[in-house]
């Protein structure tokens, strides 16, 4: 009989920290020897021209979750913009029937636009900038009401990723 698997969908605008806190919570898991993997969703479809009438991410998704499954793994930490709009069908990818944490990471432009300074290099920044501003707007009305939203502004990154620990309960059963 196949035993459940728990997924935990981080979204949030560029520069929000969704790769900062996904690496913090696979340290503080580490520490706990609480078995997992990280998945980052935003380059399973990362092509050009942009794949995306083919569910390409969710293939993509699939393929490795299958990978990891047959090794073990039940837990799954998954960052991806817009995961926390899409979670059912992350979710039906994963097969079997996941249970799912979604947490929406938030920051203001003033965060999220000296984050992305600091991190981008390339001559795309102020399209960066935009689609971040954009992202945000769009995600705050659009993510179900029942995604826990977590503010990242001011905050640091081992804070961050103990409150949504916390929110799985991962630690407390901590199965390996």
């Amino acid at each position: 009989m196949d035993r459940y698997s728990d997924v935990l969908f981080l979204g949030g605008r560029s520069g929000v920290g969704k790769s900062s806190v996904a690496f913090e919570l696979h340290a503080q898991l580490t520490r706990l020897e609480i078995k997992h993997c990280v998945i980052e969703g935003d380059t399973l479809d990362l092509a050009f021209p942009h794949p995306s009438e083919h569910h390409l991410a969710e293939r993509n998704l699939a393929a490795i979750w299958a990978n990891y499954r047959e090794l073990g793994y039940r837990r799954m930490i998954y960052t991806n913009t817009v995961s926390v709009r899409f979670t059912q069908e992350l979710a039906t990818a994963m097969g079997g029937n996941p249970r799912i944490n979604a947490v929406l990471l938030t920051a203001n432009d003033e965060t999220s636009s000296a984050r992305l300074r600091r991190r981008s290099q390339g001559s795309d920044l102020q399209e960066h900038l935009d689609r971040s501003s954009i992202a945000a707007r769009k995600l705050e009305l659009a993510t179900p009401q029942w995604v826990h939203r977590c503010s990242t502004d001011n905050r640091s990154v081992q804070g961050i990723a103990a409150e949504i620990l916390s929110l799985t309960g991962w630690a407390v059963n901590q199965e390996r």
